[in-house]
């Protein structure tokens, strides 16, 4: 014998359905009030304040304050990584060769330089990318960002160049791999906007 649904049972479907619908409604509201999570904390800074230049950057990365080789035809004046550094140079004799301060980088790790180059940047080089204008600490400066390029070497994907339109003022060079490209080109671009050139011969590095 069929069973047949009587109207007591369809009033008591219909309240088992509106109790699953009652729940299923309170859990998407009480989800849906839930805080958002919070963007990680900035990382601490760490200040460099040298003779020519000075600047902010991550607490967590190693610096290396460069003392000038004369048979240097650059004069580097820090290094910076998020990785362990070494001096570039080793003197055998009277011969001094210097390259970089580490063999290779790490997966997400950055290389960044303030030197001196040997001859002011020449004006009418074809070899360098246009770049973008941009001012820092004060001055007008070309940026330019090359995929592999000079940092190639040590197996960078990216290399930033920027210039400044001063040749009395050094020159920054930093090297990124992925991954985090973008994430580390905005730490660049942070420790870029805290740069100043103090006057020669007034600051100190730490």
């Amino acid at each position: 014998m069929k069973g047949r649904l009587t109207p007591r049972h369809l009033l008591s479907l219909g309240a088992i359905a509106a109790v699953v619908a009652l729940a299923s409604a309170c859990g998407s509201a009480s989800g849906s009030t839930q805080a958002a999570p919070m963007d990680p904390p900035r990382a601490p800074l760490q200040k460099y304040s040298g003779q020519y230049v000075s600047f902010d950057y991550p607490a967590g990365w190693k610096a290396l304050r460069f003392q000038r080789p004369l048979e240097l035809h650059s004069f580097p004046l820090v290094y910076l990584s998020t990785q362990a550094i070494h001096s570039p140079c080793s003197t055998h004799g009277n011969a001094t060769t210097c390259g970089w301060p580490v063999k290779r980088l790490q997966p997400g790790g950055i290389l960044a330089v303030w030197q001196f180059p040997y001859a002011p940047p020449c004006a009418g080089c074809a070899a360098r990318p246009a770049g973008s204008p941009l001012e820092i600490g004060g001055h007008r400066a070309v940026r330019r960002v090359m995929t592999g390029g000079a940092c190639r070497a040590i197996g960078a994907d990216r290399t930033i160049e920027v210039t400044i339109r001063n040749s009395a003022a050094p020159e920054f060079t930093a090297c990124l791999r992925g991954p985090n490209l973008a994430q580390n080109e905005r730490r660049v671009d942070a420790l870029l906007k805290s740069t100043q050139f103090p006057p020669s011969g007034s600051g100190t590095s730490s």
